[in-house]
């Protein structure tokens, strides 16, 4: 049977909130469910519960949406599905399940108010323009319904109207600015109450019964959308795993207290961050959960690291991106952007194929493009090395070419951060005196000079000697390596008026300006990279 089966079949639910009674909680409501996928800090499911007879937790998976607003591969679908199974399991041992139905957010909810006698409709409020529209329409539709509608914010660590009506009505465009105007506003609200199973009386399906055997409105799985992934899971998705990567993270406060952002490791197979980006992104795990930890062990601390830096600083950046690209007509876009510079960048599908396809013939750029399509994760300084390789330091193509790329494979794909992070790296907005370029050969040659990187995620090109690494070879491009030709003028950045900016000589290992220069090691700005990645 289909694994979404039609609304009519859908197995009826109730539940009965412990706090007052039925007859003072006449609403019946679904409670939506969108990128907030978590029981713990969910403020908007509080307070559905806590005003509803019966409360339904629904999931409407629409794939003509979810695929319209982002481009959604297979990799990252596969963690939306462990994430919608994870949270179905924890709905079930607080005797409640997740109600997971394919279709068009207005056609299955119709249907389901219908069916279930719903009063009131419950979904956190977003940020990014898509979402927005998803908003307007649900409380469109809840007005046409006669429907009560509950929405709160959930999904940042403040409600991002606030800091831009602190700032005089337009977003901070600089980090400074931004913590200026979170020092008026004050600490981020404390996470929800938790939820138990006191909050829930929803008797399920029996064990083995039709309905339980047919699954009429459970998770599918991948192949049931027509995908199919062959790498190991090594990011599984849902809240009980993010919750125990925090945990296990937070053992070593000292690590926490003193983490610093431009010391983690650029080549490193797993995360020398937290990894915690990828169930932040989806909201498995709270930002606010994770900002008030922080400052628990800060607050224990007599010494630790500080914004922008520190865990806590990064979890800042997610929120400075957030902020401005709520109030950014097309952030995703040059063309429109009001705070994006206009670059002629050049024109050639050929060299952005052999960049998205690891075929560039420059080994270090080749492994991290590897490891982003078959992980779904790169470390954040090796994303700062493929986005400058791709924009500013050598190609010269298009950081919205790039950022598609990004958005399609990286399991921690957002919106917000992906967009502002490639313009920034490109140079397009936020930060414009970028001097320095990661090499693409000799600071891959400096942060793995064993070549254990290469040797565990690259199929290296036959230019390639793997057991000669005292040489150099093993970085060194292949014959075929392809740089767009930057020596007639014809293309790249040419942004109000500047010059090109120069290229690194990538062929003799001299980069930064004009082949002059160390690769960005230190400095005031060498770690402006890939931001907001926890």
């Amino acid at each position: 049977m289909d694994a979404f089966m039609q609304l009519s079949e859908v197995p009826g639910a109730t539940s009965m909130s412990p706090h007052t009674g039925s007859a003072a909680m006449p609403h019946r409501t679904i409670h939506l469910f969108n990128k907030g996928l978590r029981l713990h800090d969910n403020p908007t499911l509080v307070a559905a519960l806590e005003s509803s007879a019966v409360v339904y937790p629904v999931f409407v998976l629409d794939r003509a949406f979810l695929e319209c607003s982002a481009r959604v591969g297979a990799l990252r679908w596969r963690f939306i599905l462990q994430s919608l199974e994870d949270l179905h399991s924890s709905l079930r041992k607080l005797g409640s399940r997740l109600y997971v139905l394919q279709g068009s957010h207005e056609a299955v909810l119709r249907r389901l108010v219908a069916q279930w006698g719903v009063t009131q409709l419950s979904f956190d409020a977003e940020v990014e323009p898509h979402y927005r529209r998803l908003d307007e329409e649900l409380r469109a539709l809840a007005r046409e319904l006669g429907l009560g509608v509950l929405s709160c914010v959930a999904h940042t660590l403040y409600d991002v109207s606030r800091i831009i009506k602190a700032n005089g009505g337009q977003p901070p465009l600089t980090y400074k600015k931004f913590l200026q105007v979170l020092s008026i506003l004050g600490e981020p609200e404390m996470p929800a109450r938790e939820i138990t199973e006191a909050d829930f009386r929803c008797p399920c399906p029996a064990e083995g019964g039709e309905a339980e055997e047919e699954e009429p409105c459970g998770v599918p799985s991948l192949s049931a959308l027509g995908l199919e992934v062959q790498q190991e899971v090594l990011w599984p998705g849902g809240e009980s795993h993010a919750l125990r990567r925090l945990e296990k993270h937070f053992q070593s406060q000292g690590w926490v207290a003193n983490f610093s952002k431009p010391r983690t490791v650029p080549n490193s197979l797993l995360p020398s961050t937290t990894g915690l980006s990828p169930y932040l992104s989806l909201g498995c795990l709270s930002i606010r959960t994770f900002y008030h930890r922080l400052s628990t062990i800060y607050a224990q601390s007599k010494n630790h690291s500080l914004p922008p830096v520190s865990l806590q600083g990064q979890a800042l950046w997610r929120e400075f991106f957030y902020t401005v690209a709520s109030a950014t007509p097309n952030f995703t876009h040059m063309a429109g952007n009001p705070i994006c510079l206009q670059i002629d960048w050049c024109q050639d599908p050929q060299a952005l194929k052999r960049w998205r396809t690891a075929q560039t013939g420059f080994p270090w750029i080749d492994a991290i493009m590897t490891q982003l399509r078959q992980e779904g994760w790169i470390h954040h300084l090796a994303r700062h090395a493929v986005a400058c390789f791709l924009t500013r330091g050598d190609l010269w193509i298009s950081w919205e070419e790039g950022m598609k790329v990004f958005e399609e494979y990286l399991l921690d794909a957002d919106y917000s951060i992906n967009a502002g992070n490639w313009m920034w790296l490109s140079a397009s907005a936020f930060f414009h005196q970028y001097t320095r370029i990661f090499c693409p050969v000799r600071f891959g040659r400096r942060t793995d000079p064993d070549g254990r990187y290469l040797r565990s995620v690259w199929p290296p090109s036959p230019g390639a000697h793997l057991t000669d690494t005292t040489s150099g070879q093993l970085w060194t491009p292949s014959p075929g390596a392809h740089l767009t030709d930057t020596t007639s003028g014809q293309c790249g950045p040419q942004a109000q008026g500047r010059g090109r900016p120069p290229m690194s000589d990538a062929t003799s290992g001299q980069c930064g300006p004009q082949g002059r220069g160390k690769p960005p090691m230190s400095g005031p700005n060498w770690y402006a990279n890939d931001r907001a990645h926890i």
